[in-house]
């Protein structure tokens, strides 16, 4: 089904909570800017001053009016993107130019001319840690003793700046921004050309890194709360 329906059906007054906030998860799956858990998270933080969205209904259309506008954002960003390719295919650009959103691979980002909820990065980026933490390490006898340390390095740098932005409620210092972006490079650079075994580890670590370094950046400047 498409999102429109799942919408629809939240908004229906005569289904149950338990249908309606089915729908909202079944929209969420349909699309989510940061990943399903973040986004779900971003919108239960956001939907104040009761974010418990299996029980109150309001809060339940506040969190789909967030996740449409994003939403509708995003749909009028890739219309702009299309119609400037059309102009730059015709001056003979074949190649979209580096650095635009719109271009894989993809990365987490709220789309939004108003930016992002400080407190929506906060419970996205502690959800996304808390799935983190659980993953496996990489199996140790792919590595030497030396790549292991650094493969243990890494993790441990990841999850310390995770833990500092979060300790600072998403407002973070310079080194907390040079260190998140530091470390979504490191991981991208061990990650090997095909489909090496140990990038399967390191690809849900950088999905993590990426969102992290997004809610730094996006943090850096204020936002709403």
């Amino acid at each position: 089904m498409s999102f429109g329906t799942y919408a629809r059906r939240v908004r229906d007054e005569q289904a149950s909570p338990v249908r309606r906030h089915r729908a909202l998860r079944c929209a969420v799956g349909e699309y989510g800017p940061l990943g399903f858990h973040a986004t779900w998270a971003y919108l239960a933080a956001t939907a104040v001053p009761a974010p418990d969205l299996r029980r109150d209904t309001a809060a339940l259309l506040r969190a789909l009016d967030t996740l449409e506008a994003s939403r509708a954002a995003r749909i009028e960003e890739i219309a702009v993107f299309a119609a400037r390719r059309r102009v730059e295919k015709a001056a003979g650009v074949r190649v979209p130019r580096g650095g635009d959103p719109l271009v894989p691979p993809w990365r987490p980002r709220w789309p939004g001319g108003a930016g992002p909820s400080r407190l929506g990065l906060v419970a996205a980026v502690a959800t996304s840690r808390t799935a983190f933490l659980k993953l496996p390490h990489p199996d140790p006898t792919l590595l030497s003793d030396d790549v292991g340390h650094r493969f243990a390095d890494l993790h441990g740098r990841l999850d310390a700046c995770a833990a500092a932005w979060l300790a600072a409620l998403g407002q973070p210092d310079g080194p907390t921004r040079d260190e998140s972006a530091g470390i979504v490079a490191d991981i991208r650079r061990r990650i090997s050309p095909g489909h090496a075994p140990l990038n399967v580890p390191l690809l849900q670590w950088l999905r993590f890194a990426e969102l992290l370094d997004y809610a730094v950046k996006a943090t850096a400047v204020p936002h709403s709360p």
